[in-house]
């Protein structure tokens, strides 16, 4: 499998890699190439590619026309009747690469077309939404003359989102992106505590599809969340909030610059136990730890995720920096 990341923590991505048993042959910016189909729920993978092709060509028609035989040759004995994705990537890092990506794409689109009209018709050139397994063709330059292309992939989830001129923050993006790996998000009329809330971008998240929101913190909220009709602003320690008495919250919202072990103890543990919330997205900042060992730790049986949790996923978003985001249902 070839395993896509953020740029920078292919070295993260090899070492989860291997601490599940699995070999590591090669890494790149931004990618892992291991001969072992494990891990398909690895923290740091953006996108797996199952059995890739990998192809060679110095120019743009030499590694176009290889997908061009490849991917039809793939495709015999199945019918394509509906939308499939069609995504090339590759790490910008590399500088210009995106240039001789996007060439390589359009001359295989208009080979493809001259092959199978229809079927170029109904490409998409995006992954769908949310985690899992899908079928299409997932082309990933390595470097300007070599690429690898597989029509399966596992996606992790992560994807880059849109802004919004009205979210507080950065942040924002985050929890947007976090709802694609959980595969639902709030909705009309749902509840949503959001402990360590200020600025205020998950709460706005939340609000602008009608979800009631209590912000906690001792902080300012700001922007599109500040006087938000749907979000009630607490000045608190998020540490020491809790529901009234018999009180359930839909969603348990937290992103606090804390050390990780001192949110799992204090307040995570706490509300899963307690079933405080009936879902959550809590993201943990490893910029002080080994983020392989606390990986280890949220997956350990004993872990309040483990423990409390009916489900959850641990993943590295796309908008994340040195943290992760954790999501699940209890």
């Amino acid at each position: 499998m070839l395993l896509t990341c953020q740029s920078g923590y292919e070295n993260f991505l090899a070492r989860e890699l291997t601490d599940t048993g699995a070999s590591v042959a090669e890494r790149g910016p931004g990618w892992v190439l291991t001969p072992e189909e494990k891990s398909l729920e690895a923290a740091f993978a953006h996108l797996a590619l199952r059995v890739p092709v990998e192809l060679r060509g110095g120019s743009v028609n030499a590694l176009a026309q290889q997908l061009a035989e490849f991917f039809p040759e793939s495709l015999r004995g199945e019918r394509v009747e509906q939308d499939w994705p069609c995504v090339f990537s590759g790490p910008a890092e590399v500088t210009g690469l995106g240039r001789r990506l996007g060439a390589v794409e359009k001359t295989f689109h208009e080979l493809l077309r001259k092959k199978l009209s229809r079927v170029a018709k109904l490409a998409v050139p995006e992954l769908p939404r949310g985690a899992g397994p899908a079928r299409g063709l997932f082309v990933f330059f390595a470097d300007f003359g070599r690429a690898f292309a597989a029509r399966e992939a596992v996606l992790g989830g992560q994807r880059r989102m849109a802004d919004d001129d009205a979210a507080p923050s950065r942040s924002f993006l985050k929890i947007e992106e976090a709802y694609g790996v959980l595969g639902r998000e709030p909705a009309a009329g749902e509840t949503v505590c959001d402990l360590g809330a200020a600025p205020g971008g998950w709460s706005y998240s939340a609000a602008k599809r009608g979800a009631r929101v209590v912000a906690v913190d001792n902080g300012p909220l700001k922007g599109g969340a500040l006087g938000h009709r749907l979000i009630e602003h607490r000045p608190a320690d998020a540490f020491k909030f809790s529901p009234a008495a018999g009180g359930i919250f839909d969603w348990l919202f937290c992103d606090l610059v804390e050390e990780p072990h001192h949110v799992l103890r204090n307040l995570v543990e706490p509300w899963l136990a307690q079933r405080w919330c009936r879902r959550f997205v809590i993201n943990l900042k490893f910029g002080r730890v080994d983020p392989l060992a606390l990986l280890a730790e949220l997956r350990a049986p004993g872990s309040p995720f483990a423990a409390h949790a009916a489900s959850f996923r641990v993943r590295h978003l796309y908008h994340d920096r040195e943290e992760f985001t954790v999501t699940g249902e209890t």
